[in-house]
C-alpha cells in the first residue's frame, strides 16, 4: 500500500486526546475531517465551568455524556438534567441553530457532545427535547444485540441535514452488523459522511476496556481500518462498508454516531452481500437480557 494510502488511513482513526484543543477534549471539524457536512466536538468542563462559542454554519446538538448543564442561546436558556454516564440510559439535549451565541455552564462539571452538520438553511429554532421523548429501540438479536438511542433522526426529531444517534453493545457482542454502506445516491441509500465516538466501560476490577471498528471499501474505492478503540476514540468514515463494532468480553461499548450528507435528510443504508444473510440467523433468537428493562444495571435499566 502507498505510502499516501497508509497515512490517509490511519488519520481515520483518531485516538483520545489527539484532537483536544483548549476547553475542548475533541474537536473534529469538516476540515479536519477532510470533507463538507458533519462534525464533532466534546466539551469537558470542570465543577462551576462554562463554555462560550458560536455555532456558526453548523447546526448542533448539546448532548450530556456525563453531567448536566445550562445552555444559553441568543437570551433563551434551557437546563439539561444530563446523566452519570452513557451506560445510564437516554438523555434530554438541546438543539441549537446555525449563527448561534452559545455558552455551556455545568455545576458539577461533566462532558457534553455537540455532534453538528453544515445546514442546509436557517429557520430552525432552538429547541429541547426531553429524554422520555426520545425514542428507543432493540435492534439484533443473540449476541448482535444492541440498544439504538434516536436523538435526531429523521422519523424523531426535525432538523436541517445532521442526524444522531447513539448506540449501546453489551460486552462480548458486535454491533454495526452485517457490514453496511451509504455512500451513494440511489433508491435504497443515501450519501452520508460518519464519525463514530466511542466509549467503552471499564472491566470489573476497574480496568480500561476496548474494542474495535472495521472500515472497508467497495465499488473500486479502496479503505482498510481495524482500529482497537478506547474512550474518547473516534473513527472517521468517508465511505465504505462499516462494520462491525466488537465490544470485547467485560467490557460494554458505547459509540455515537454523526451522520450528514449533501442530498435528502434519510438514514438508507445497504448491507455487504456476502454478510447480509446473517440477519436471517436471528430469528427465533432473543434479545441479550442484559438490554432489557431488568437487565444489567451498567446498561440501565429504563429502556
Amino acid at each position: 500500500m502507498p505510502d499516501q494510502e497508509r497515512s490517509r488511513e490511519r488519520s481515520l482513526h483518531r485516538p483520545a486526546g489527539s484532537l483536544a484543543r483548549g476547553p475542548w477534549s475533541l474537536e473534529l471539524g469538516q476540515a479536519e475531517a477532510g470533507w463538507s457536512w458533519s462534525s464533532l466536538r466534546v466539551l469537558t468542563l470542570a465543577a462551576g465551568g462554562s463554555e462560550n462559542f458560536q455555532s456558526g454554519t453548523d447546526e448542533v446538538l448539546v448532548l450530556p455524556l456525563a453531567g448536566s448543564c445550562l445552555v444559553e442561546c441568543d437570551g433563551t436558556e434551557h437546563r439539561l438534567n444530563g446523566r452519570p454516564g452513557v451506560f445510564d440510559g437516554p438523555t434530554d439535549f438541546c438543539y441549537v441553530p446555525a449563527g448561534s451565541s452559545v455558552r455551556i455552564s455545568s455545576p458539577d462539571g461533566g462532558r457534553f457532545a455537540l455532534p453538528g452538520a453544515a445546514a442546509a438553511a436557517a429557520g430552525l429554532p432552538l429547541r429541547y427535547q426531553p429524554a422520555e421523548g426520545v425514542p428507543v429501540e432493540l435492534r439484533g438479536a443473540g449476541n448482535c444485540s444492541r440498544r439504538i438511542v434516536n436523538y435526531c433522526m429523521p422519523a424523531s426529531f426535525e432538523a436541517s441535514r445532521l442526524m444522531a444517534c447513539e448506540v449501546v453493545t453489551p460486552g462480548g457482542n458486535w454491533s454495526s452488523y452485517p457490514p453496511h454502506k451509504h455512500d451513494e445516491e440511489k433508491v435504497d441509500e443515501t450519501e452520508l459522511e460518519e464519525i463514530y465516538y466511542f466509549e467503552v466501560g471499564d472491566g470489573a476490577g476497574g480496568q480500561p476496556g476496548f474494542a474495535f471498528q472495521r472500515v472497508y471499501g467497495a465499488s473500486g474505492r479502496p479503505i482498510d481500518v481495524l482500529a482497537e478503540v478506547r474512550t474518547g476514540d473516534v473513527v472517521v468514515i468517508p465511505h465504505g462498508y462499516h462494520g462491525p463494532s466488537m465490544a470485547a468480553p467485560g467490557y460494554d461499548l458505547y459509540y455515537l454516531n454523526v451522520m450528514a450528507g449533501p442530498g435528502e435528510r434519510a438514514w438508507l443504508a445497504t448491507d455487504d452481500p456476502a454478510h447480509g444473510w446473517v440477519r436471517s440467523t436471528w430469528a427465533g433468537l432473543p434479545v441479550d437480557p442484559r438490554l432489557l428493562p431488568n437487565g444489567s444495571a451498567v446498561l440501565g435499566g429504563t429502556k
